[in-house]
């Protein structure tokens, strides 16, 4: 058996607008991903090791009770050698509509070949809707680019294929930054544009613009982005993207928090569950 410290689990939360339009509330997308590292592996048989994570995710109302509930077993392809330092992680996604209101969404992740061992995620959830002037759903930060699909899946959206950065994290061998948003409620034809800023806390950052192309005048306008990472230095950014007028002048703005590391590789990609 090759323990592993207390488990981890990374919760990314997307709000998009609520499908049915006749509902005040949103279309909340819950990416949950558990690094492997952290898990027992079981040796099932000669070089066959096996590990399995145990996730409850709930999302709570304002008075305590539960709005959405469920409980997950996650498995990892069995491996020959738990010495490899990079282990591929695995994620589900969830999409859940909820009406408007404050909520808390909460993750809980168990080892299930250590007993005793779990580890907890908490966040706020607010849920406000609005009826007015142009709005943009939350931006979901991309390992690769948004890639045209015409298959339809929980990894779809706007007719893109997303594979998120978990944790908004780009480590050592990232060159550039993805990013996917949805634009609401343009209902004047209008030359619009991107601008988007990747910033630190200590002032370091990048800069780029883009135009804003096919523009679907009342309805959904999905915007998929990139720009350069560059020389920038290990730490963490904000992402700021903005729709701009003909005149510059913001239209409206979102925000994402961007993790760099320059000296540590990421494993290659998730495993979905089966």
């Amino acid at each position: 058996m090759a323990r592993a410290a207390t488990p981890q689990l990374i919760l990314d939360v997307a709000r998009f607008r609520n499908q049915n339009l006749t509902v005040k509330g949103a279309e909340v997308e819950i990416y949950v991903t558990v690094p492997t590292q952290s898990l027992t592996y079981k040796q099932r048989a000669p070089k066959a090791f096996q590990a399995a994570a145990v996730v409850t995710l709930e999302i709570l109302r304002a008075d305590g009770k539960p709005a959405y509930q469920e409980t997950i077993t996650l498995k990892p392809p069995v491996l020959n050698d738990t010495t490899a330092a990079i282990k591929n992680p695995l994620s589900f996604q969830k999409r859940i509509a909820l009406p408007d209101g404050s909520y808390t969404l909460r993750g809980r992740v168990r080892d299930q070949y250590h007993a005793g061992v779990e580890g907890t995620v908490e966040m706020p959830l607010v849920l406000q809707s609005t009826s007015k002037g142009a709005a943009m759903s939350d931006l979901v930060v991309l390992a690769r680019p948004a890639a045209k699909s015409p298959g339809q899946n929980n990894f779809t959206r706007g007719g893109y294929l997303l594979t998120r950065a978990p944790g908004g994290l780009y480590a050592r061998g990232a060159e550039r930054l993805y990013f996917y948003a949805e634009l609401y409620q343009v209902t004047q034809s209008q030359k619009l544009s991107l601008r988007y800023r990747l910033q630190s806390e200590e002032g370091a950052g990048a800069e780029a613009e883009a135009p804003l192309e096919h523009i679907d005048l009342g309805r959904v306008t999905s915007i998929a982005g990139e720009m350069p990472l560059g020389p920038l230095p290990t730490g963490s950014y904000t992402l700021q993207v903005d729709v701009l007028d003909a005149r510059k002048q913001v239209v409206v703005t979102q925000t994402a928090r961007v993790r760099r590391e320059t000296e540590t590789f990421a494993p290659a990609g998730a495993v979905a569950p089966k």
